[in-house]
């Protein structure tokens, strides 16, 4: 799980809650379902279960592998619609080559993210490369469906490359934990992600028996979802683990922990913390479709079967 690193965490800013902050305790820790998407390819659904009240902004989250491919077993996605939210692919492990009706794409790699904005509606594809299906190889990565409020849900389709080395890269108090900010505001620091509805989202890895206590606004919500490893979230001391979320209540701080021992095939505790400012509009979901009302849904699928979402270039039939 390379992502982004540094050799000395040290030599980084440091973040931590001030002691006068409140924690937010635990509210539930769910496991996330395993499934496929697309080809076939495998994921876990690590809001599954989860009351939307408490992931507002975000609608969907999946942990696309970690698997490694043999030649020839590589797999993405078909082409297909989006309208109303935006899709965001942070790629830890592999190389993956997206592409749209409009005219947009590119190839992110260890690191990358891929921030696509919707908005009106177009279609897409997401595809490893021809090399990576000839050779095999590790593929690991999360993509984040984030909503976008009625305001914005018509907005002309947009990219955002974000490169592994544009990330923030931040330390705990103590220098135990290495922060990648991608998008959002974090103690007077910010990722490079422009975002339309407010939110942070970074990947933190903590060392074996670390612990990090980060300001949070109070009036987002907060997510922990582990991609490896294992420990603990709150001052409480909740236990969660690869494949859990962490649903935090209010307060103004976030605290997780690493346990002293980890997993061989992962020697650090590797977490996605996420917050957001809750839009609190309906919010209808269908397939590919988010939108405000199940009239706006049926809209949005009449488009589509028009193809007034876009058409498939030439060179891709």
């Amino acid at each position: 799980m390379p992502a982004v690193t540094v050799e000395n965490p040290l030599a980084l800013p440091r973040v931590a809650a001030p002691a006068t902050a409140q924690p937010r305790p635990v509210l539930a820790v769910a496991t996330a379902p395993s499934g496929f998407e697309g080809e076939g390819f495998p994921v876990r659904r690590a809001f599954a279960g989860i009351d939307y009240k408490y992931l507002d902004p975000f609608i969907m989250m999946d942990q696309m592998g970690e698997v490694e491919y043999a030649p020839g077993e590589p797999k993405g996605t078909p082409w297909h619609p989006h309208r109303g939210f935006e899709t965001v692919t942070y790629l830890i492990d592999g190389t993956f080559v997206h592409r749209d009706s409009h005219g947009g794409g590119g190839t992110i790699n260890d690191g990358d993210t891929q921030w696509m904005t919707a908005g009106s509606g177009l279609l897409h594809i997401e595809a490893p490369p021809e090399s990576l299906v000839m050779s095999g190889g590790l593929f690991h990565g999360l993509q984040l469906w984030v909503n976008l409020p009625k305001s914005d849900k018509m907005m002309a389709p947009r990219y955002q490359d974000i490169g592994g080395g544009q990330v923030k890269l931040l330390t705990s108090a103590d220098g135990g934990a290495l922060l990648r900010l991608i998008a959002g505001d974090l103690d007077g620091h910010r990722g490079p992600g422009i975002t339309h509805t407010p939110i942070t989202m970074m990947h933190v890895t903590v060392n074996p028996g670390a612990e990090l206590t980060l300001p949070w606004r109070k009036d987002f919500n907060g997510l922990a979802y582990a991609l490896a490893g294992r420990g603990a979230a709150g001052a409480e001391g909740r236990p969660f683990r690869m494949g859990q979320t962490v649903v935090f209540g209010t307060g103004d701080s976030i605290t997780i922990r690493a346990d002293e021992t980890q997993e061989s095939r992962s020697p650090n505790f590797e977490v996605v913390l996420l917050g957001g400012l809750p839009i609190r509009e309906p919010m209808m979901h269908y397939g590919p479709f988010v939108m405000n009302t199940h009239a706006e849904l049926a809209q949005a699928f009449e488009d589509f079967q028009a193809g007034r979402l876009g058409s498939i270039p030439a060179d891709e039939l």
